[in-house]
C-alpha cells in the first residue's frame, strides 16, 4: 500500500510542477509535468483488479478517468486553480489509502506487483476449525 500512496504522491507532485510551470508561463515544463501525473494516473487505472475489486474498482476506474480529464483541461486552459482542484481530488483518496493501510485485511487484494516482498511471499494461515484448503496466491 506505500508504493500506491507514493504514486498518488508522485501524481501530486507533478501536478504542483504543472500549476507552478503556468504560473511561469513555461509552456513545456507544464505539458511535461501534466504528462507523467497522467502515466502515474493511468498506471493506477490499469492496476485495477475488478475481478477482486468489484464496485470498489469500478469507482476508482472512474474516479482515475475523471482526474486523467481534468487534469487534462486544467493543462489545456492553463488554469492554476482547475490544478488546485484535481491536487485536492487526488489527495483527498490519498489520504484514504493511508487509512486504509492501517488495515491488515486490505493489503489481501492488492495485485501481486503492488505487494512488498514481504507480502508476496507470506502465505495466509488457515482460519480455526476451517476445513476448506486454503487458496493459494500462485498463478500461471
Amino acid at each position: 500500500m506505500e508504493l500506491i500512496v507514493a504514486l498518488y504522491d508522485g501524481a501530486i507532485r507533478f501536478l504542483y510542477r504543472a500549476a507552478q510551470c503556468v504560473e511561469e508561463g513555461d509552456v513545456r515544463g507544464r505539458r511535461i509535468a501534466v504528462h507523467r501525473a497522467l502515466d502515474v494516473l493511468m498506471y493506477l487505472q490499469a492496476r485495477l483488479r475488478p475481478d477482486l475489486g468489484g464496485s470498489t474498482a469500478q469507482s476508482l476506474s472512474d474516479f482515475y478517468a475523471t482526474m486523467f480529464t481534468m487534469a487534462l483541461e486544467a493543462s489545456h486552459h492553463e488554469s492554476v486553480e482547475q490544478f488546485h482542484e484535481v491536487i485536492a481530488c487526488i489527495r483527498n483518496v490519498r489520504d484514504a489509502w493511508v487509512i486504509a493501510a492501517r488495515d491488515p485485511e486490505a493489503g489481501k487484494v492488492l495485485p501481486r506487483e503492488l505487494r512488498t516482498r514481504e507480502e508476496r511471499f507470506v502465505t495466509p494461515a488457515p482460519a480455526a476449525n476451517s476445513e476448506t484448503p486454503t487458496a493459494s496466491r500462485w498463478s500461471a
